[in-house]
C-alpha cells in the first residue's frame, strides 16, 4: 500500500487521470483508510478546479509584506 508521501507525490497524476490502472488501485485503496489523504485530495481538487475556472482572485502582496521579506534577508 502507498504511504501518505507516496499519495502526495502522485497527487496531481490521480487528478489529472494519468497514473496506470495499478497505481489509480493503488491510490484508492490508500484513500479508502486515509482520511487525511482522502481530505488532502478532495482540497486538492478544489483548488485545481477554482484556478482553472479563471476565478481565483489575483493580487499583488501587501507592500509591507515585500518589505520585511526584503528587511529579514537584508535586501533592502
Amino acid at each position: 500500500m502507498l504511504s501518505c508521501r507516496e499519495l502526495s507525490e502522485t497527487a496531481t497524476d490521480y487528478l489529472e487521470g494519468t497514473l496506470t490502472l495499478r497505481q489509480r488501485a493503488g491510490v484508492k485503496m490508500h484513500l479508502l483508510m486515509c482520511k487525511h489523504c482522502r481530505a488532502y485530495i478532495d482540497q486538492l481538487a478544489k483548488t485545481v478546479a477554482l484556478l482553472k475556472s479563471g476565478q481565483a482572485e489575483r493580487s499583488e502582496p501587501d507592500p509591507r509584506v515585500i518589505e520585511a521579506f526584503r528587511d529579514a534577508l537584508g535586501k533592502s
